[in-house]
């Protein structure tokens, strides 16, 4: 291979990344052992995530040092011994759990606890230790500060190249290579958020599934990437009142030309109030959240942090014997507001949960039980309000620092990365390719809760 190194965005410390170059990417996994079963993989695309943001921000802590990114699309340049099915040369989705199709775990869909891919990683549970069954690219899974040390390992993919492991398994090959390059702006999304968002509709006893909805009400907390596309998934789904809450107006707009009801949180005006207003029900059937640890208050407690102000809405807002999934990331938290924040632990209205008998889930996505639907879902044009609810933008590796200030201050774009410049006759590109005004392309700027910032929490 002719390449020699690697540029990849790196975490330095909060509110500070930086592309470095390292070594160009070996057959090895990160306790140096061969991987013959691995392939190396070009970056076409890769994206900028809302769970990203957690680290930027420094209330998911992560060690210094290390590489970002977990939603890669790429071509196949390298292939392990062992490697059968996958082939130079193929256009490919990276899902982001990384899994080792052979633990039990993976033999019944649940890629997203592996059992074997976090190395030693442990967290306690009521003086309880217990290891930790997940794995990501450019994550540390691991539950607390204290567990830095034992991070898994994986190196992210926001850069050039990127080593996979169980590359027969974990890849979703793209059956026309042509044919997916002219749709990449949507099929970026499979290796991560829009399988999360399918996931927040799923049916809990059986994750492989949605939970279908047809004429159902949903409500979705959180107007980002991802929630924009669970709007879009419940369209795909033949939901009916589809309820979007946030509080950036920018946001909420681009969803308002495709069906979808909007609720900005930061208006006074009660969430049943509004719900009344949209469907005459003062609940909804379902109740997603995809917003995460970094949460406000609502109405006039939306500049104050209030880490469980959305767990808390999941069960005040369902119907009785309604739904409700958690998809937002939530860990312990070094800037929450409280001390048992801090350490993960959140208060909860368990007798009313308990009182309206939900169906309840939480956790990260499976991937693979969803990407390869979806791909088809794209392929076959189900879903082309997928780009101009995202407003997807392509942007070069050197404007990701950039990228991430912004869109951390609330930027109402989808920032997907092309290291190589593969996409580019792909439009619309660069940071603010609609000429938004500095107020509308950064409407939190200087907000110091939207920049983690600790002195105010």
């Amino acid at each position: 291979m002719s390449a020699t190194g690697n540029r990849l965005v790196t975490f330095h410390s909060p509110l500070k990344m930086q592309v470095d170059t390292y070594k160009y990417p070996e057959l090895t996994m990160p306790n140096g052992k061969k991987a013959p079963h691995a392939v190396i993989v070009k970056i076409i695309t890769t994206n900028i995530c809302g769970s990203d943001l957690h680290i930027y921000r420094g209330s998911f802590a992560v060690p210094p040092g290390m590489t970002m990114g977990h939603e890669m699309t790429g071509e196949v340049i390298e292939v392990g011994s062992d490697v059968e099915f996958i082939k130079k040369g193929d256009l490919v989705s990276v899902p982001f759990n990384v899994a080792c199709g052979r633990c039990n775990n993976c033999r019944h869909m649940r890629t997203d606890v592996c059992e074997n891919v976090n190395g030693d990683q442990t967290f306690v549970i009521d003086k309880a230790t217990q290891h930790v069954d997940c794995g990501a690219y450019g994550f540390n899974l691991g539950p607390d500060v204290k567990s830095l040390d034992t991070a898994s390992g994986w190196a992210g993919g926001q850069g050039d190249y990127l080593m996979v492991p169980y590359a027969d398994f974990n890849l979703l090959k793209f059956p026309d290579k042509s044919a997916a390059m002219a749709k990449i702006r949507d099929l970026t999304l499979l290796s991560d958020i829009l399988p999360t968002a399918f996931h927040g509709f799923a049916s809990p006893d059986w994750p492989a599934a949605p939970s279908f909805g047809v004429g159902q009400s949903v409500l979705i907390f959180g107007a980002g990437p991802v929630g924009r596309c669970g709007a879009a998934v419940a369209k795909l789904l033949g939901y009916g009142a589809i309820i979007v809450a946030d509080y950036l107006q920018e946001r909420l707009d681009l969803l308002k030309p495709h069906g979808v009801e909007t609720i900005n949180l930061s208006d006074g005006m009660p969430i049943e109030d509004h719900l009344e207003r949209i469907t005459g029900s003062r609940t909804v059937d379902r109740v997603i959240d995809y917003v995460g640890v970094d949460c406000r208050g609502f109405g006039p407690e939306a500049n104050v942090p209030v880490e469980n102000s959305v767990t808390s809405a999941l069960l005040k807002y369902v119907r009785f014997g309604g739904m409700t999934s958690t998809v937002g990331v939530y860990c312990a938290n070094p800037l929450a507001s409280k001390a048992d924040y801090k350490s993960g632990s959140m208060e909860t209205e368990w007798a009313q949960a308990w009182i309206k008998s939900p169906r309840m889930s939480a956790g990260q996505s499976p991937t693979m039980n969803y990407n390869y639907g979806l791909m088809q879902a794209i392929l076959y044009d189900r879903m082309p309000y997928l780009t101009p609810m995202l407003n997807t933008t392509i942007i070069t590796l050197d404007e990701v620092p950039e990228a991430y200030q912004l869109f951390a201050e609330g930027s109402p774009y989808k920032y997907v990365i092309d290291p190589h410049g593969s996409v580019s006759g792909q439009v619309p590109k660069g940071l603010n390719p609609d000429k938004l005004s500095a107020e509308r392309l950064a409407p939190l700027k200087g907000d110091p809760l939207a920049l983690g910032l600790p002195g105010n929490r």
